[in-house]
């Protein structure tokens, strides 16, 4: 992904940089040296062909989240006016971009850091969904009263902490850790969200869940059968199993 600096220049090779350009590309330049990730340098990251706003507060968009949108979207386009709750909201890519393709649809998001609320409040604008998009600083569950929703959806912190100190330094030094891990197995959360799912689904309602390499076997034999009509589980495109579905009876 280039940025509008770099575009520009390619189209005007005859362009000369000013001095305060110049220091701009250095600067970043450094940053990225650093390892900061570039999306982080630039604050921006398309994802399911939406620029989203990105700042060292939220996790950067991933292609593997895709397939969850692509699957939410799916489900709830068969809905008169379909309700979901995205536990973690972060940037607010999945939820911004399930709204942008499903019009009729509203959403609650919530998340435990107010300045990832910030960001998926500019990006909710940004996108002219905004006004469907009910955002509120919550843990999991906390802030919501009763009522139910035809979609739950989440990806959340799932990497072992002991897995942590293996990652990119791209990753682990500079993504929000609290977006990254649950600080120990990486199940707790997922467990979590989902003894907690059926007091705010409709029956028949949908429980998406992404999860992390290795925990799809762990994950599936949470779901309670007298509560849980189906569970499936998605590969993502390096064909592993990446996003957990349920549903509710």
């Amino acid at each position: 992904m280039r940025s509008a600096v770099e575009r520009f220049l390619i189209a005007h090779p005859e362009y000369i940089l000013t001095v305060d350009e110049t220091a701009a590309i250095d600067e970043s330049v450094k940053r990225r040296s650093s390892r900061e990730p570039f999306q982080y340098i630039v604050g921006r990251q398309e994802f399911y062909a939406l620029d989203f706003e990105v700042s060292p507060s939220v996790l950067i968009p991933r292609p593997e989240t895709e397939l969850l949108v692509a699957r939410a979207i799916d489900e709830l386009s068969k809905i008169d006016e379909p309700q979901f709750c995205e536990i973690g909201v972060g940037s607010g890519c999945i939820s911004i971009s399930v709204l942008y393709n499903v019009p009729n649809a509203t959403a609650v998001g919530l998340d435990i850091s107010e300045a990832a609320l910030a960001v998926a409040r500019k990006n909710a604008d940004r996108h002219n969904v905004l006004g469907r998009l009910d955002l509120r600083s919550s843990d999991i569950y906390g802030s919501l009263t009763p009522r139910q929703f035809h979609a739950i959806l989440s990806n959340p912190p799932y990497i072992p902490s002991s897995d942590m100190p293996a990652l990119q330094p791209e990753v682990s030094e500079f993504e929000p850790r609290v977006a990254l891990t649950d600080g120990g197995s990486g199940i707790e959360i997922i467990e979590r969200i989902i003894a907690g799912a059926p007091t705010f689904l409709l029956d028949g309602g949908i429980l998406m869940l992404e999860i992390g390499a290795g925990q799809s076997e762990i994950v599936c034999e949470m779901f309670d059968p007298m509560v849980w009509r189906t569970v499936i589980v998605l590969p993502d495109l390096q064909q592993i199993p990446r996003t957990v579905i349920a549903v509710k009876k």
